[in-house]
């Protein structure tokens, strides 16, 4: 069992554009090739940093409002009524006060008393961190991060919301490619010190 914070990045760092749009990433496929590019040899497995392998080994899910926000607008755009997409215990961080969402738990607390039952309902699956970066951020503050899970998108946005504000020292375990990203899994070392000279 592991704490992972599992996303998609621009490839300058960012989560989320100025506009707290993902517009950039779905318009990019995680499986087609270039033009003109014809494979020497299919690959019939999923490769082992793939998404859909990392979701089947998650137990338990957690997300920080914003997140939260982005995929109820996304899910009710078309006018549907909004669903949690996922059937795994989920929790929000957030300090407002919203509607009930049947399958979500919001909390409001210290991220130190929420990992515990996050890792509880997870029953020795992973824990994700859907996101936001700060979320992570606070989880890595306490030390409870143990893997980041990128998954790398060739375009560049020039600000918008950062991967993960904190300073810290990862160690890469592996690098694959999906289509057009770079999926990468790091082990997080821990807080990356300020050298003064």
């Amino acid at each position: 069992m592991s704490t992972v914070y599992c996303t998609a990045t621009s490839l300058d760092g960012y989560i989320a554009d100025d506009e707290e749009s993902l517009s950039w990433l779905f318009a990019t496929s995680g499986e087609a090739e270039p033009a003109g590019y014809t494979p020497t040899e299919p690959d019939p497995t999923l490769p082992d940093l793939h998404f859909d392998r990392f979701y089947s080994g998650v137990g338990s899910i957690v997300c920080g409002v914003n997140t939260f926000e982005w995929v109820r607008r996304d899910l009710t755009k078309d006018g549907q009524p909004f669903v949690w997409p996922y059937s795994l215990p989920s929790w929000v961080v957030t300090h407002r006060d919203l509607d009930p969402v049947d399958g979500v738990e919001f909390f409001a607390g210290d991220i130190g008393d929420l990992h515990p039952l996050l890792v509880e309902a997870a029953d020795g699956g992973d824990v994700w961190i859907v996101g936001g970066g700060d979320l992570a951020g606070q989880f890595a503050d306490r030390g409870l991060v143990d893997r980041v899970w990128i998954h790398q998108c060739p375009v560049v946005l020039g600000s918008g919301r950062p991967l993960l504000p904190r300073r810290l020292r990862l160690h890469r375990r592996k690098l694959e490619t999906h289509g057009q990203f770079t999926a990468m899994l790091f082990d997080v070392v821990g807080p990356e010190p300020r050298i003064t000279t």
